[in-house]
C-alpha cells in the first residue's frame, strides 16, 4: 500500500503538470485563458477557454443620453490572408431593403451590403473585409456607414473611428501567434 502522502503528492503535481500544458497553450500573456485590452476606439477581446487563443476586435457606440447601444462592429482575421471577417450591428427601424452602404473617409469600399437578420440585439450585417479593404481601413481615420430609415426613407449615417485599429490588429498577429 502507497502511503496517503506520496498518492497526494503524485496527484498534485500531475495537476500541475496538465494545468501547465494547458496554460502554455493559450498563447496569451501570463497563460490567460481571456484578455481585454484597449487600444484607440476599439478593444481587443481574446477567449483561450480549450487552449488557443481566439481573438477579435470590436468597437461599440452608444447613445450618452439614454445609454443604449447605437451600433457595434466586430471582426476577427482570416488566417493565412491579409482579410477579415466579422458582423456590424445596427439599430431596428431601418430600410432592410436598401442596406448599408460603406466608405472609408467618403471613398465607397464596398458595394452596398444587406442586413442578414434582426435579432433582439439589432439588425445583422455580415462583413468580409479583403486586404484592399483592410490597406484603406489601416490608414483612414473613419468608417462610413450610410442607409435609411424604414418608412420615411431618411438618410442615416453612422462614423466608426479608425483610431487605433492598425494597433488592434497588430496586436491580435501577436496574440494569435500570427
Amino acid at each position: 500500500m502507497f502511503p496517503v502522502g506520496r498518492i497526494l503528492s503524485v496527484i498534485i503535481l500531475s495537476a500541475l503538470v496538465s494545468s501547465a500544458g494547458a496554460a502554455q497553450e493559450t498563447g496569451l500573456p501570463g497563460n490567460a485563458t481571456s484578455l481585454t485590452e484597449t487600444h484607440g476606439d476599439w478593444t481587443v477581446t481574446c477567449a483561450a477557454p480549450q487552449g488557443a487563443a481566439r481573438c477579435v476586435i470590436a468597437q461599440t457606440q452608444v447613445n450618452r443620453h439614454n445609454g443604449q447601444r447605437v451600433l457595434a462592429i466586430e471582426l476577427a482575421a482570416i488566417e493565412g490572408d491579409n482579410a477579415a471577417s466579422g458582423t456590424l450591428v445596427l439599430p431596428f427601424g431601418l430600410n432592410l431593403d436598401q442596406g448599408v452602404a460603406l466608405s472609408i473617409d467618403e471613398s465607397e469600399i464596398l458595394p452596398p451590403l444587406r442586413f442578414s437578420t434582426c435579432l433582439p440585439a439589432g439588425c445583422l450585417v455580415p462583413l468580409t473585409f479583403n486586404q484592399d479593404v483592410m490597406l484603406a481601413m489601416w490608414v483612414g481615420s473613419v468608417l462610413n456607414v450610410s442607409t435609411a430609415a424604414h418608412g420615411s426613407g431618411q438618410e442615416l449615417g453612422f462614423s466608426i473611428s479608425l483610431s487605433g485599429f492598425t494597433s488592434a490588429l497588430a496586436r491580435v498577429a501577436v496574440l494569435s501567434g500570427a
